[in-house]
């Protein structure tokens, strides 16, 4: 079977994850991608990134109108290994917590849900206020996984590239999609012993 993603953008701070992860995704290869993108993350795209659209449809296989809840993705029946929404508006947060299917974004997703497929959302707001909470807990106990692109530091990144890649690759490490963005952790560096003690090195009966 075709491995296929569905990868989402939506009108959230942050669509350079979602760019970032469909030009991962065309390096690996192997992964058919299948883009959505919501009015108001095509409006944070040229703002944050800058990129015409035809360059971001570019690097997707299969791009859908987001109004058009008659595509194949919307169907439970089209198999695909999940979806992830990288940003994900509170706004989405909030349909797809509650079944809304108010356009393909949030049909794409109850549909990976109700077919017990992995459903990946970077949530980016910040403070989160009690609705925001309890969406997040809502998707999480229906299957979804919430993975806030919260940047990492432990592998001391040099760019913000980076940092999102990082987070880019720990998302494909949940679809089982081989990356070498973001290595697995080896442990810390090992740390010098410290200074023995003069009662640590005397010989017991001296």
């Amino acid at each position: 079977m075709t491995r296929r993603l569905i990868v989402a953008i939506t009108g959230a701070s942050g669509a350079v994850y979602g760019v970032h992860m469909l030009r991962l995704l065309r390096e690996l290869g192997g992964v058919q991608t299948h883009l959505i993108v919501s009015p108001a993350g095509w409006m944070n795209i040229d703002h944050e990134i800058g990129l015409a659209r035809r360059e971001i449809e570019a690097l997707a296989d299969v791009v859908h109108p987001v109004r058009n809840v008659g595509a194949s993705i919307a169907s439970g029946s089209f198999q695909t290994d999940g979806m992830v929404i990288a940003p994900c508006s509170m706004r989405t947060l909030a349909s797809v917590a509650h079944g809304l299917s108010d356009n393909l974004i949030t049909r794409a997703a109850d549909v990976v849900l109700k077919e017990r497929r992995r459903l990946v959302l970077l949530p980016r707001e910040t403070p989160l206020n009690l609705a925001h909470l309890r969406n997040m807990v809502s998707v999480t106990e229906m299957g979804g996984v919430i993975f806030p692109p919260v940047p990492a530091f432990y592998n001391t990144p040099a760019s913000v590239d980076e940092l999102v890649d990082h987070t880019v690759g720990r998302v494909l490490d949940f679809f089982g999609i081989a990356q070498q963005v973001s290595p697995a952790w080896a442990g810390l560096k090992p740390q010098p012993e410290p200074n023995a003690r003069p009662e640590d090195t005397e010989h017991a009966g001296t």
